[in-house]
């Protein structure tokens, strides 16, 4: 057994006094604690002092300051004590010593004052903040390295908000765009991206932000201060925090353009040798070391009877047959032995050249080597002509009967044969063959805007195009007419390879830049024919090829069509739908009608849309889907759009005088604004009619914008003065070039229906409409949302920033009387 516990064994201690937890706490406290009277002698200090700089608090009290502490720390809290002892509490921040021992600290002194307010002494506390202290100087020596490393940087470095404003440049940056720091720091990205490579980039760093991606490589395009391009490559990667919210960007910046003029210069230099290649009286033929053909002008594909796609890969020999005129005998050809002694070789004695039809030509030749930069031969060039003049002659002559010589394609005098011969293989092998008919879309416009030389520039352009989506050396690219190309695929044997090739030349026409168009693109329209499927002749084929193309430019345009029987009659029908709407014309059976358009935020109506329809009781005859298109295409949209803007303004102006003031939107078609006349009868029709000009709005397309260059900037800018709203009508369907828009006088855009339609149910629709109407906003432009048939649509349109919204939502199209009637009830209430 345990012995009893003692009565006193688990008593606690006796608790202490508060003096004495005052002189514990004190003298314990990790704070350095001392008692200063007026004339700076210690009167008290704590045991902090033991431990900080070993010295007794005894040996310290009763001392001077001075006497005690290091002269370096007297001196740097000197004006701070003398603060505290002038009666007012004071602060220090700095190095404290004491012989070796050093440490940064914080210090607190705190007047000391009787009932009176006389100074007793003051009471200092110094905090050791040291670890702090080394923490922070390593923070600013490394933000020093980076600030420096940032600001020096050879490559632009940038760091930007999610939301696209930029938030610190480097210099690199500042003498690539040739802002100032200052003057970045006010831009967006959006500002100085080029329009045409905007809606791209803004995806990707979408993507970043979003999460889809951590970061991503773009080669963009950046607008100078003075206006000039560009070439960016840009590595960007995103900073997130703690709980992956992104924060900002992080943009590196190289300067590509030197890089792109160069590949642009190469590319010149390539095409001056083609060209020359093609124009000069001499066949030339370049191949590589192993005397695989590279390349024939088209005098050597006249001379030897291989095109330039067949011959290609082939051995010299087998292009390039050359006999003895005197024995018959095969020669070695010159070009092996220029190769091999890498030197110049002219064909020695008398030789012909052996026509793949077996005819010959007496030649005179030279071959030479080609060597790199480094002197290595790489390949060969050879030269010759025909030294029989009427023979070269009626080469010549052929080759010129038969080919176009604008863009050196074959011309309709071989399309035909060609076509024939193609169609007696196809039924023979029993497969297919298949003929594309391309046009070249709005190419009178082009001719106009662009002059007979931009117009021919391009058709230079659409050849080289097509010939480039050619698969095989016996496939066909034909110059039909001024504007018109047919290629013939003499074997197919799906119908989805004509169909391959019809989406290859959409794709290659899209990527030809109009010239002087700020960055407009042209595009075609392809129509298909098959054998044995739609016709079994020649004629009948392009008929139905044509028939095709056509049914694509009634459809909108830029898309391929297979041939059907019903285009046959379509093709009537568009005859008809012209005939009739002469006539309509004339009697002025036609009427427009009004779709309101109603403010975003509380949907009072705030303007419409003047709409053409063509109806008898009621009813539509042809919807301006159908007739529209045939207008444009005969001619007669000069005279139909002038009647409906004249009737639009005559409407409102009635509506002005009655005290119904509501704007009114006129479409205006590319061939009624690109009238020379075009101004002079607007300004005549807005005099005649009396409306107010800021009532009236002309709702344009991108293409009209953008394609004219600087005689449609003046044009535009006439009309503003005049007072008249410009908009660009089914924004986002052609170039998205939004940062342009600064440059045009435009007021409003139009967001087409398309995005509207799919604007709440597809996430990347909602993205870039959301992007487009910021973007839009951000330049002090309205935007209209056509199309709206939701309340769903309307909110999310709302919520974007969009100023006016139009669609069956809000109204169909209707008559003026129904139109003034709602004004009215409106007004009314």
């Amino acid at each position: 057994m345990s012995a009893p516990a003692s009565p006193n064994s688990s008593r606690p201690p006796a608790p202490a006094s508060s003096s004495e937890l005052a002189a514990r706490v004190l003298h314990d406290a990790p704070v350095l604690i001392a008692y200063i009277d007026p004339s700076e002698r210690i009167c008290f200090v704590n045991d902090a002092h033991q431990r900080w700089f070993g010295i007794a608090p005894e040996k310290l009290v009763g001392k001077n300051l001075v006497d005690v502490m290091d002269k370096d720390s007297y001196r740097q809290a000197q004006s701070t004590l003398h603060r505290a002892l002038a009666g007012h509490a004071a602060s220090y921040e700095g190095e404290l010593f004491s012989g070796v021992a050093r440490r940064y600290v914080h210090g607190s002194f705190q007047p000391d004052l009787d009932e009176q307010g006389n100074l007793r002494g003051v009471i200092t506390a110094f905090t050791d903040i040291t670890a702090r202290y080394t923490l922070e100087r390593k923070l600013r020596e490394s933000e020093l390295r980076f600030q420096t490393a940032f600001q020096h940087a050879a490559i632009g470095m940038a760091l930007i908000s999610t939301d696209g404003h930029f938030m610190r440049v480097n210099q690199a940056v500042c003498r690539m765009l040739g802002y100032s720091e200052d003057e970045f720091l006010k831009l967006t990205l959006a500002e100085i991206t080029h329009p045409d490579d905007l809606v791209a980039d803004m995806a990707q760093i979408d993507s970043l932000v979003s999460g889809r991606a951590e970061s991503c490589q773009i080669e963009t395009r950046n607008l100078h201060r003075d206006g000039h391009v560009v070439h960016l490559l840009m590595s960007v990667s995103v900073v997130r925090d703690p709980y992956g919210e992104a924060q900002y960007l992080v943009s590196q910046a190289q300067d590509i353009s030197q890089h792109k003029a160069y590949a642009d210069a190469l590319h010149h230099e390539r095409q001056l040798s083609e060209i020359t290649l093609n124009s000069i009286a001499d066949a030339v033929i370049s191949t590589d070391l192993e005397l695989k053909v590279v390349s024939l002008n088209p005098i050597a594909e006249a001379m030897t009877g291989w095109s330039a796609r067949e011959a290609l890969g082939r051995h010299i020999d087998e292009v390039f047959r050359l006999r003895s005129a005197v024995s018959g005998q095969p020669l070695e050809n010159p070009l092996s032995a220029a190769i091999r002694r890498n030197a110049i070789v002219d064909l020695s004695g008398k030789a012909v050249l052996v026509h793949r039809n077996g005819f010959e030509t007496p030649i005179e030749d030279s071959a030479a080597p080609i060597a790199d930069h480094n002197g290595n031969v790489v390949g060969g060039v050879l030269v010759c002509h025909d030294i029989g003049e009427s023979r070269s002659l009626a080469l010549k002559l052929i080759h010129f009967a038969q080919h176009d010589t604008l863009t050196g394609l074959p011309n309709r005098n071989q399309l035909t044969p060609r076509i024939e011969q193609a169609v007696t293989l196809a039924r023979h092998h029993k497969y297919r063959c298949a003929l594309l008919y391309l046009d070249v879309d709005h190419f009178r416009n082009i001719n106009d805007t662009l002059g007979r030389g931009g117009g021919d520039q391009v058709m230079q352009a659409v050849a080289r195009q097509v010939r480039s989506v050619l698969r095989r050396g016996d496939d066909l690219a034909c110059r039909y007419s001024a504007d018109e190309f047919v290629v013939l695929l003499p074997r197919v044997d799906e119908p989805a390879e004509a169909a391959g090739v019809a989406r290859a030349l959409l794709q290659q026409c899209s990527q030809i830049m109009l010239p002087g168009s700020r960055g407009m693109r042209m595009g075609v329209s392809v129509g298909i024919s098959l054998y044995p499927d739609d016709a079994d002749d020649a004629d009948a084929l392009l008929r139905n090829a044509d028939a095709a193309m056509y049914e694509v430019k009634m459809q909108g345009r830029r898309d391929y069509r297979f041939f059907t029987p019903s285009m046959t009659e379509r093709h009537a029908s568009q005859r008809r739908i012209e005939g009739a709407l002469r006539q309509v014309m004339e009697q002025e059976e036609l009427s427009l009608y009004y779709q309101p358009k109603v403010n975003a935020a509380d949907e009072r109506i705030v303007g419409a849309e003047a709409l053409l329809r063509w109806q008898v009781e009621g009813h539509d005859i042809f919807v301006p889907d159908q007739f529209i298109p045939v207008a444009e295409d005969s001619g007669l949209i000069l005279s139909l759009g002038d009647w409906v803007l004249r009737q639009a303004c005559e409407q409102a102006s009635r509506w002005q005088r009655q005290g119904l003031t509501i704007p009114i939107s006129v479409n205006v078609s590319p061939r009624q604004f690109q009238h020379e006349a075009f101004y002079d009868q607007l300004e005549a029709i807005l005099d005649e009619s009396g409306l107010d000009s800021s009532l009236l709005e002309l709702e344009l397309t991108e293409r009209m914008v953008m394609s004219g260059g600087d005689a449609t900037i003046r044009l535009l800018q006439r009309i503003r003065e005049r007072g008249v709203r410009l908009s660009l009508d089914d924004f986002g369907t052609g170039y998205c070039s939004l940062s342009y828009l600064k440059h045009f006088p435009v007021d409003a855009l139009k967001i087409d229906r398309a995005f509207v339609r799919d604007i709440v149910g597809d996430a990347d629709t909602h993205a870039i409409t959301g992007a487009i109407i910021s973007m839009a906003r951000s330049l002090n432009k309205d935007v209209i949302a056509e199309g709206v048939e939701t309340a769903a649509q309307s909110k999310l349109l709302r919520d974007a920033g969009c100023s006016q919204l139009q669609g069956f939502l809000y109204g169909a199209p209707m008559s003026a009387e129904t139109l003034e009637r709602q004004l009215a009830e409106q007004e009314a209430a």
